[in-house]
């Protein structure tokens, strides 16, 4: 079942008065952040809503039309998922391509994701009534994904929770993609809090292991993997509902 839409609150009106921090993007001294702040970055595919099975589909039909065989769901979830579409489409189909050719096949690759998924998008379930949550609770809210600026265009134009996020970096934002933790360290910085207290929800074994390396707490989410692949995290949810900020904030006091 669906959670209740809860409209985003105006940005003048959002409890974002967390005290300046002096942060550095690879975790060294840090001034000025209180002990009970903490702030939330979220990765968006598998995430935010249950796409991964369409990225998938999309990926089969690139192989197939290819000439590269059979895309099997293992080499997708473990080499694939939560890595840059281009980065991808460059290791796979590069040979012989150029630049150009590439970033062709990357629009062929999202236009049938995006047309196959549109008419089923929604968030995961809990996600409106968490976010609201978090913003009346003062905490800020980031995106660190390796989604192009097109595909958070297409979410955001489907879902109305773009407000929430006061910091948003995609895959162009960073020379080195997930498991490195370039993404959710310069998310970090961005947000002027240390990444001792951050929390990263992600849904992707690249994504768990970039988290994990930016030393900040992890939550995993089973839309892809199982409570026991995704590990070592945290936390491992199955969707929002089960969450409460009293429950995030816990996590920094293990």
């Amino acid at each position: 079942m669906g959670t209740t839409s809860l409209a985003p609150p105006a940005p003048k009106e959002r409890a974002l008065e967390a005290p300046a921090a002096k942060v550095s993007p690879t975790g060294g001294d840090l001034e000025g952040a209180l002990p009970e702040t903490f702030a939330v970055i979220f990765d968006m595919d598998g995430t935010l809503i249950d796409n991964t099975p369409y990225h998938f589909k999309s990926w089969q039909m690139l192989y197939k039309k290819y000439g590269k065989g059979e895309l099997s769901k293992e080499t997708y979830y473990h080499d694939i998922s939560g890595v840059p579409v281009l980065e991808t489409i460059r290791s796979i189909f590069g040979e012989g391509r150029s630049e150009d050719e590439l970033n062709a096949l990357l629009n062929e690759k999202e236009a049938f994701y995006r047309e196959s998924y549109a008419p089923y998008i929604r968030p995961i379930n809990g996600l409106e009534n968490f976010l609201a949550e978090l913003t009346g609770a003062g905490i800020k809210i980031a995106m660190g994904t390796s989604a192009t600026q097109e595909d958070i265009n297409f979410v955001f134009d489907h879902i109305a929770i773009r407000d929430y996020f006061t910091v948003i970096i995609n895959s162009t934002m960073v020379t080195k993609p997930k498991p490195d933790p370039q993404v959710y360290l310069r998310a970090a910085e961005k947000l002027n809090m240390p990444p001792a207290r951050c929390v990263v929800f992600e849904d992707s074994l690249a994504g768990i292991k970039s988290g994990n390396s930016a030393g900040m707490k992890v939550v995993g989410i089973t839309t892809g993997h199982t409570a026991a692949e995704l590990q070592p995290v945290n936390l491992v949810i199955n969707d929002y509902a089960e969450l409460t900020v009293q429950k995030i904030a816990a996590l920094f006091e293990e």
